[in-house]
């Protein structure tokens, strides 16, 4: 058995290098999918703590022109006004259960003048990416008083406005699109009174598990820990037996007697082609 020595070669280096590399990645990876079940955790007991709370009116939850802060993210609100159905916004590629569907979203204009962006829910279509606004079931005419989840804004490209419709709920590009001014976020519905005469499908609340995070986690940090184990258990299969180029082949073990007669034609047959290559070998 021969030292570690060889570990110091070019060859071995560079795969302690792939190996070091491998692992560090996997560490990395396992914190991250442990620092989003903390994330997971603290949004969880935000929405839990949020959904136990008594309703508050719009004004004392949100303001126009200002973002949702995290911690009233699914804090449940009050507002009366009316809605401007000529101004309905329909949110597209809204997929549930595999059916295609847009959510359906129209300004609800208070007192104040300033209007309240209301997900009035989900519309089943047969094309998840349209949606005609006249087919959607109307929203109660006249006064009305909502309740909803508080969201926050969307962000990126897929809040751009465009032929009333976007991928993403944004009440600033919302509101520029329709000359409006808006609360910041929006809500999701969970009551309107007076009742519509045919209801959307309501919203569906976030589940509240840890997700998988914690075992993904595990799985990064089993990875890396088999890498690790890996590149030892082949330094030691080399110390012990030699580069497995240089190693001697195994010699095949002659055929037992036997007196089959399908074992005897083998062997008389192996014995007339050995000969024949010594005999060849001797006149070459």
């Amino acid at each position: 058995m021969r030292s570690f020595g060889f570990l110091l070669s070019r060859r071995w280096l560079l795969f302690a290098v792939v190996v070091a590399l491998l692992a560090y990645a996997a560490w990395w990876l396992g914190e991250w999918q442990f620092h989003r079940l903390e994330d997971r955790k603290a949004s969880n007991a935000i929405v839990r703590a949020n959904e136990t709370q008594a309703p508050a009116p719009v004004d004392d939850v949100l303001s126009p022109g200002t973002p949702v802060r995290e911690e009233d993210e699914w804090r449940v609100v009050t507002a009366t006004g009316e809605y401007a159905v000529d101004d309905t916004i329909i949110v597209r590629y809204r997929t549930r259960d595999g059916v295609a569907g847009v959510d359906v979203v129209v300004p609800l204009v208070t007192s104040s003048g300033t209007a309240l962006l209301v997900d009035r829910g989900w519309l089943g279509t047969e094309n998840a990416g349209t949606a005609d606004p006249s087919d959607v079931p109307p929203p109660p005419s006249g006064e009305v008083t909502v309740s909803g989840y508080v969201r926050a804004d969307g962000t990126g490209d897929s809040t751009v406005v465009s032929d009333d419709s976007t991928r993403a709920v944004s009440s600033q590009r919302i509101g520029e699109a329709l000359d409006r001014q808006l609360y910041g976020g929006f809500v999701e519905l969970r009551s309107e009174d007076p009742a519509p005469a045919t209801a959307l499908e309501p919203v569906e609340l976030p589940e509240l598990d840890n997700g998988p995070h914690f075992f993904y986690g595990l799985q990064w940090w089993f990875f890396g820990l088999l890498a690790i184990f890996g590149f030892g258990y082949l330094a030691y299969d080399e110390r012990k037996r030699g580069p497995r180029g240089e190693r001697p082949r195994r010699v095949p073990r002659a055929p037992r007697n036997t007196n089959h007669p399908y074992a005897r034609q083998a062997a008389e047959q192996a014995r007339a082609e050995e000969q024949a290559r010594a005999e060849q070998q001797s006149r070459g």
